[in-house]
């Protein structure tokens, strides 16, 4: 795990070039704090920069910008290639291999490279990556991105340089960069709490999309960009090879795949341990670790005192049924207020999942210990997890009534305060079942009520997305296109599939994925992903969909793997998240510093979102009239990461 950055000039590379490669890879130290590496080619116009944070092989062997045994090619990669061993000796087998320096998994995938060439050698690594690629003899660059968008990968023109980075930290040390924001990124981050891909935050800068490879030749103005792997091609292929085996056959199968992968993420020369929060999805993958493992498994987890979101007294359960050897921290008013500024310096584009903070704090809890922590992200995205999924046949009933009455109803419940819905329902809590009291009710029939309206199946997904109105803040809406596709062969998925697939392409590398690598890379740590695996994806689109969402509830076959290493009693209940009271912490701890973002001279300042808006969204948070704690973190986020310096 690592960060790059790089400089293509297209008129020379000169002295200057090497000074603002060396501010660009210094913005990015925090990714790799075991050392810097920096090389350029003044006659091919092009500089390479690394930092590099050692995970395999940690001798001078491993350091970047690494040069392949006939020096043709010069490589920086940031990320990991799992099965690189695989490779290596594949190599061998075809008498391919070079004169190898060390073990680690960068010389492999240059050899491949070298070799292969890049379009052959993609399909065939497994990993998570973002590498450039130099060709000294071409003065050609190649960039690439895994399959899911794990690892991530910017570019964009300063001046006559073309640059690209791991961050847009990098992008901006150098001079010419223009800063100048996207209004349509900002409107995208206002809808959905993110910046979807390919659009950065910044007019002159992209992301290079997950699966994609990118080459820049000489004299181009632009990259010529295409997929490797696409998300909805690799689902189409699978559902036309359908698993035909039982259930338990499924599970069998699962459970052998998953051990497999979790073993491959295990590969490491520094110490290694696991996120657990005591969910489904991390329980399978530290009862995995455990299995294999001849030595207690590092665990770390985070508590706060909301009882709501708190799943600390879970995984300290589930710990201790695996023999983990278990750190738990809980999250206080003095660790909050010194997270949240933070928040905006590492997160270098406006971001809005409110569980970065304490992703960033079991994160820099865990660097403590150990340097690469596996955690369970995907698992939802891969076999139906979320409760959206489940929210089809609920549209279906609902779109038969007239959309003008539908619009009626919408208004109805927009004009009631959500605290007399709250104060009203609050005499049916005692009917309701143990886990469901505590449910916000008004917040839960507001936001479900918004959605009411939608035109159809994709949009009514669409709408699930929506954090924000962009219109009532900058003027301007975000075509709906997070769910929009079509599988080449005419084959229609259903409503769940559709959101799963839709979360693979733009949630997943959007917002999870976003908030693990920059909330990890802060603090020096490495995070892998276990079923974020094309053969587990695969599998799990082979399945029909009643092995994954069965009568309303998901994950069926996971389950059926987990409760073969853990009791059920131990793993199964609602699902809560990894979240924080925000709504709460906005009336109290947060306060100040959220009003003080929010307040007409800081708006001014900005001079980007509307004031009026604003002030009435803040003040009926602050009076009770309803809970805009979502709204409120997008807005907040983005007046922060705007005042950074």
């Amino acid at each position: 795990m690592c960060g790059l950055a790089g400089v293509v000039a297209r008129s020379g590379f000169s002295e200057r070039h090497v000074a603002i490669l060396e501010r660009m890879t210094a913005a990015i130290a925090h990714r790799g704090p075991d050392g810097q590496g920096l090389w350029t080619d003044p006659q091919g116009g092009a500089g390479l920069g690394h930092r590099r944070l050692s995970i395999i092989d940690l001798s001078s062997n491993g350091d970047q910008p690494m040069a392949s045994a006939d020096g043709r090619y010069m490589l920086v990669l940031n990320g990991e290639i799992y099965n690189f061993e695989t490779l290596r000796a594949r190599l061998q087998g075809e008498g391919l291999a070079p004169v190898w320096r060390g073990h680690s998994d960068t010389e492999v995938l240059l050899a491949c490279l070298a070799a292969w060439g890049v379009e052959a050698t993609l399909p065939r690594i497994e990993g998570m990556f973002a590498f450039a690629l130099w060709d000294r003899r071409e003065r050609t660059l190649t960039l690439a991105r895994d399959r899911f968008g794990e690892k991530p990968l910017y570019y964009g023109w300063a001046g006559g340089d073309f640059v690209f980075a791991s961050e847009l930290t990098a992008l901006r040390a150098h001079p010419q960069f223009d800063s100048t924001i996207d209004r349509d990124a900002l409107a995208e981050y206002l809808a959905y709490g993110y910046v979807p891909h390919p659009r950065s935050i910044y007019a002159a800068a992209r992301k290079l999309e997950p699966g994609c490879v990118a080459v820049l030749k000489p004299g181009a103005t632009d990259l010529a960009t295409h997929p490797y792997w696409s998300a909805v091609t690799a689902a189409r292929q699978a559902a036309a090879q359908p698993f035909a085996g039982s259930f338990d056959d499924a599970v069998d199968q699962l459970d052998g795949m998953l051990r497999t992968v979790v073993g491959s993420r295990m590969i490491s020369d520094v110490p290694l341990g696991a996120f657990l929060s005591g969910g489904l999805d991390s329980s399978t993958v530290v009862a995995l670790m455990q299995s294999q493992s001849t030595q207690p498994v590092r665990t770390f987890t985070i508590g706060t005192d909301d009882p709501r979101l708190d799943e600390s007294a879970d995984a300290r359960a589930v710990a201790e049924h695996l023999g983990t050897e278990h750190t738990e921290f809980r999250i206080g008013e003095t660790d909050l207020l010194e997270a949240v500024p933070m928040m905006a310096q590492i997160y270098d584009e406006p971001f809005a999942d409110s569980s970065q903070i304490p992703t960033y704090m079991v994160s820099r809890l865990a660097r403590r210990h150990v340097t690469v922590a596996l955690s369970g992200d995907g698992g939802d995205e891969m076999f139906g997890g979320y409760y959206r999924y489940r929210y089809g046949p609920a549209w279906n009933r609902l779109s038969r009534m007239p959309r003008a009455l539908r619009t009626l109803a919408v208004g109805a419940v927009e004009a009631i305060p959500t605290s007399l819905i709250n104060a009203a329902a609050a005499g049916a809590r005692p009917l309701l079942p143990e886990r469901r009291r505590g449910d916000p009710v008004g917040d839960r029939l507001k936001k479900s009520a918004r959605k009411w309206t939608s035109r159809d199946q994709e949009d009514y997904l669409e709408q699930m997305y929506r954090i924000c109105d962009p219109r009532l803040y900058v003027g301007r809406d975000v075509q709906g296109q997070l769910t929009r596709f079509a599988f080449d062969d005419g084959h229609a998925p259903s409503f769940e599939e559709r959101a799963m697939l839709s979360d693979v392409r733009h949630y997943l590398p959007g917002d999870l994925l976003v908030k693990v690598d920059r909330a990890s890379m802060a603090c020096g740590l490495e995070a892998r992903a276990p079923f974020l695996d094309s053969e587990v994806f695969a599998f799990a689109w082979s399945l029909p969909l009643a092995m994954k969402i069965d009568r309303g509830e998901g994950k069926k076959v996971l389950r059926g793997v987990l409760a073969r290493h853990l009791p059920r009693a131990l793993w199964e209940r609602p699902k809560k998240g990894f979240g924080v009271p925000i709504d709460r912490w906005l009336r109290s701890e947060l306060r100040d510093w959220a009003g003080d973002l929010l307040s007409p001279e800081s708006l001014a300042r900005t001079g980007l979102l509307n004031a009026a808006e604003v002030n009435r969204v803040w003040d009926e948070h602050q009076r009770g009239l309803a809970n805009h704690a979502s709204e409120l973190w997008t807005l907040l986020m983005f007046q922060a990461w705007s005042r950074r310096g």
